[in-house]
């Protein structure tokens, strides 16, 4: 499905992706932002940033592709449905498993092992991602949404983009943090010198993290995390620019023998349910790995 628009005169100078979400309001900012960097949304015919300022008169082309076909195969994957209803699942994701199929890892992923426990899944992702509202880190366990229909994946998206999902974290991080609770705020954007990872830059997106000290020990941290924004990497890279990363965690770290991956747990959700608006609360506690590594620290004693 394609949509022209022509910009009128009192709307301009408004960023492209805020323009084009007022226009097409079924829709998460975030979502529409992602066709923007795809190319599927064009200025003036041109591939621009999300950010861009429009002017009257401009023309915006807009390609709404329709969902693909599910096409990954269904297989048998380990993980826990804490939650589930006719419009969307509430998941335990545990450490070392990938949310979704790509060009390193074609198959063991939580999708495929979705579809084949559960019959019907969201295609507003595409083949690769249906029912993935939002994804965690492959090392990275803990609490996730899953929508079942396109229905509940607009509005949960659309709810995590107006930041009213509330997802908090606990992190283990590397060293004494002083600090009782505090404000981490900067601009992510892909590492120039290693695709694989982001860092802080004034050209990026903002993030934006909250935190609070759970418990000192001689050499860690425990530490909760809420957050504003939903940056890929946004806790480890954060915890790394703060000079505290978050221990095990190979990438923005150093790797821990005795473990599989960083210290990084996903144990809080909330959210309005998008059928019923009733608001859900879920928590987990810590991960067995998690809480044996915790057991071996020594207590800080100041």
């Amino acid at each position: 499905m394609k949509k022209k628009i022509k910009v009128e005169k009192n709307c301009a100078g408004e960023r492209l992706d805020k323009f084009v979400n007022s226009i097409f309001n079924e829709f998460s900012r975030s979502f529409l932002q992602n066709m923007i960097e795809k190319g599927q949304i064009l200025l003036n015919g041109k591939v621009v940033k999300t950010g861009a300022k429009v002017c009257e008169g401009d023309l915006i082309e807009c390609d709404f592709a329709e969902p693909k076909p599910i096409t990954v195969q269904a297989e048998h994957v380990n993980f826990e449905i804490v939650y589930e209803d006719e419009d969307l699942l509430v998941i335990n994701k545990p450490q070392g498993l990938v949310v979704h199929p790509c060009s390193t890892t074609k198959s063991g992923t939580l999708v495929n092992g979705l579809l084949e426990r559960v019959k019907d899944l969201s295609g507003i992702n595409g083949a690769l991602r249906p029912g993935i509202v939002h994804r965690l880190d492959k090392d990275t366990s803990g609490l996730m949404l899953v929508a079942k229909n396109d229905f509940a994946h607009k509005q949960l998206a659309k709810d995590i983009s107006e930041k009213s999902v509330k997802r908090k974290y606990l992190a283990l991080l590397d060293g004494v943090v002083w600090e009782n609770e505090g404000k981490i705020e900067t601009y992510l954007a892909r590492d120039k010198k290693n695709r694989l990872k982001y860092a802080v830059s004034n050209d990026g997106k903002k993030a934006i993290s909250f935190f609070k000290v759970v418990h000192r020990y001689q050499n860690c941290t425990l530490v909760e995390f809420s957050l504003v924004t939903g940056r890929t990497h946004q806790i480890r890279v954060h915890s790394a620019f703060i000079h505290h990363p978050v221990v095990g965690d190979k990438l923005y770290g150093k790797a821990e023998k005795s473990l599989q991956g960083q210290l990084l747990h996903s144990y809080s959700l909330e959210f309005v349910h998008p059928r019923t608006q009733k608001v859900m609360s879920f928590s987990l506690p810590l991960p067995d790995y998690f809480e044996n590594y915790l057991k071996k620290q020594k207590e800080l004693i100041s």
